[in-house]
């Protein structure tokens, strides 16, 4: 019994950080899908939350793809900018003792994928070193301003919020 309590707590987890994932990016549609090159995915900051609990790389997956989906994404985006989320997300799972370090992995990934998305389904027509500078400030905004932000408020509550055995 406890290993199904311990399985429905994780799918519970992340299909709330999917859900949250996705509601917060569709409130702020005008500066998450900045395909200029431009854009401030505020949900991105919860690219952090894979340092309090493992269901937060599929919640955060999840969460991008449905996203992108709902917002118009093109085939490309959605599969792309979907994989630089979980690529992002199981890096920061991977550095979740490294408070400073953790929100890195995103920003790398994001930067170094979402460019050649913007120019290839979109049609950008930036250079793709500009893009990734954009896209780089971006998600660091999100990412370390806001994610750490984010750590700052759920820190205090982790144990209540994500159990023991994830902390």
């Amino acid at each position: 019994m406890e290993m199904e309590s311990r399985r429905i707590r994780y799918i519970a987890e992340a299909g709330v950080i999917a859900a949250v994932y996705t509601a917060v990016t569709m409130i702020f549609a005008p500066i998450s899908f900045g395909q200029s090159g431009i854009d401030v995915r505020i949900s991105e900051a919860l690219t952090v939350l894979p340092m309090f609990t493992p269901a937060a790389v599929p919640g955060l997956t999840i969460g991008c793809v449905l996203s992108n989906c709902i917002g118009g994404g093109v085939i490309l985006d959605v599969i792309f900018g979907s994989a630089a989320t979980l690529i992002g997300a199981v890096g920061t799972r991977m550095l979740r003792k490294k408070r400073y370090l953790a929100p890195i992995p995103p920003v790398v990934s994001n930067t170094l994928i979402v460019p050649f998305i913007l120019r290839h389904a979109y049609g950008v027509n930036l250079p793709i070193p500009l893009l990734m500078l954009s896209v780089g400030i971006g998600e660091a905004i999100s990412a370390y301003g806001l994610g750490q932000l984010l750590i700052t408020a759920l820190n205090p509550r982790r144990k209540a919020l994500f159990g023991e055995e994830n902390s």
